[in-house]
């Protein structure tokens, strides 16, 4: 897109989220925002590194792909391997694999919602800026903040136990894992997991108080700057409740009404992918519906993953806790399924309790340290291999192709911010539209916008990125003549 030359606002680079991206507000004369655009302004390109590697490789170099969410790649990987090999696994190397899907969870959305969200939830979108993020935290809730940091750690530990490496895991093989579990390994992840479950009921307990009970705050998961209903994607079990590692892939309607289920291999009859030029990431949406443009006004088959979306496509959760905790936060939010884009920090919280108590259950499970965990591989059985997980920020697809002898000619990654994509754009544009109004701002009412955003826990980068040391902000302001008429640097 060349962007419009009058009245611009220029949040540019957007801040707390993984990666690089910028948000262009447009003005219309009387200085009320009447567009906005969500631009990546990075190029992602890791499908083509893989191509002429043997695909039994794929599990440990895509975990490169970020260094946010290297475990749900890592797993999509590893089950889209299984496929192309023709294995089916022992229940003890399923068992492990989902325990750390689980501890995955855990470790990224800790991270979420105590760094990236809870400084608007927790000390509210006008803070002091300087200390609207985890240190604004530690002042004003010192022990809770301590403690995410500790149970932060605890699952990067579970992570090491159970991956060989925390960031980037190289145990998940084709056919298995490469190691199992011990005894004495059981043990401990049993005393974390038991504390993580601990630590996420009093997480509940401090938005209950701090987020529910204060008007400023609880306005904001209410209000309708953030609503948007779409259609919502999530994987759910047998019996329709959440799974975090394997499943059925459900759809519904912003009614709750389901549209198709189907099975992860068949994503491709599901899910199309549209371009528009202003952006690098693809817009994703349901074939079933069809693509009418970035609006939903006309029908257009736009969705939503990541932890709220789930959770408004499953039919519940098995677990006892997060199962009353899902009923509370549906209760406040007026019903299932809920629109508010802010609640997706709400439902990280459910994930999270959900997460430790299924974590207890694996690994209370005699199964959990088996020995048979791994099979060998033999010849290549299929030459197409699909697998996905529930990452974080929502369903991830790997999709390779091979050749007879099992080298990858041809990689897809239908990654959750693709799907979201389309989503977030939307938000941005709600949000600003309903906060700019006669060209009155303030870094506040910025941050708000921010937060249509930022909820969605977006990943921008293709891998890892080394930081500039700073995070600068800067918002230019013109009338509709295209004069400067305000300039803020941050």
């Amino acid at each position: 897109m060349s962007e419009p030359k009058n009245n611009i606002i220029l949040i540019s680079p957007a801040t707390r989220l993984e990666g690089e991206a910028k948000i262009s507000i447009i003005l219309d004369e009387h200085g009320n925002a009447k567009d906005a655009y969500f631009q990546v302004i990075e190029l992602r390109g890791f499908e083509k590194f893989c191509q002429g590697r043997p695909v039994e490789e794929l599990p440990r170099i895509v975990t490169r792909v970020c260094g946010v969410c290297p475990w749900a790649h890592h797993l999509a990987s590893a089950k889209a391997t299984d496929v192309i090999f023709g294995i089916e696994l022992p229940r003890t190397a399923k068992m492990i694999r989902e325990m750390g899907e689980c501890v995955h969870i855990i470790h990224s959305h800790l991270v979420h919602f105590y760094a990236l969200a809870a400084p608007d939830l927790l000390l509210g979108p006008d803070y002091d800026p300087a200390y609207r993020n985890i240190f604004g935290l530690l002042k004003e809730f010192p022990e809770i903040a301590k403690s995410a940091l500790i149970h932060r750690g605890y699952a990067k530990k579970m992570q090491e136990i159970i991956g060989a490496k925390s960031t980037h895991p190289v145990t998940a093989i084709p056919g298995g894992m490469s190691k199992g579990i011990s005894p004495e390994e059981q043990k401990e992840i049993e005393k974390m997991a038991k504390s993580c479950v601990e630590f996420a009921t009093k997480s509940f307990e401090l938005f209950e108080k701090q987020v529910l009970k204060r008007d400023d705050t609880r306005e904001l998961i209410e209000s309708d700057t953030y609503n948007l209903p779409t259609y919502y994607m999530g994987t759910v079990d047998k019996n329709g409740k959440l799974n975090l590692y394997d499943g059925m892939i459900r759809v519904v309607d912003s009614k709750g009404n389901e549209i198709v289920k189907f099975k992860p291999e068949r994503y491709l009859d599901h899910i199309g992918e549209a371009v528009l030029e202003w952006s690098y990431i693809k817009f994703a949406y349901l074939k079933d519906v069809g693509w009418k443009g970035l609006s939903l006004d006309n029908g257009s088959g736009i969705y939503r993953v990541n932890s709220l979306a789930r959770l408004n496509a499953v039919d519940g959760i098995s677990t006892p806790l997060a199962s009353e905790a899902h009923d509370r936060m549906y209760e406040v939010l007026g019903g299932k399924p809920a629109h508010n884009a802010i609640a997706f920090n709400w439902a990280r919280l459910v994930e999270v309790l959900y997460a430790s108590e299924r974590i207890l259950e694996l690994v209370q499970d005699d199964d959990i340290t088996g020995k048979e965990y791994r099979i060998p591989l033999s010849e290549v059985k299929s030459k197409v291999g699909i697998g996905s997980v529930e990452a974080p920020r929502g369903t991830l697809f790997h999709h390779y192709e091979v050749d007879d002898n099992g080298i990858v000619k041809n990689v897809n990654l239908v990654v959750p911010t693709t799907q979201n994509n389309a989503a977030i754009c939307l938000s941005v544009k709600k949000a600003a539209t309903k906060l700019i109004k006669n060209g009155q701002i303030s870094e506040g009412l910025l941050n708000r916008i921010e937060m249509a955003f930022r909820a969605y826990d977006p990943c921008l980068a293709c891998a890892t990125h080394a930081l500039i040391g700073k995070m600068p902000m800067t918002v230019e302001i013109y009338d509709h003549e295209g004069q400067l008429v305000k300039r803020l640097v941050r």
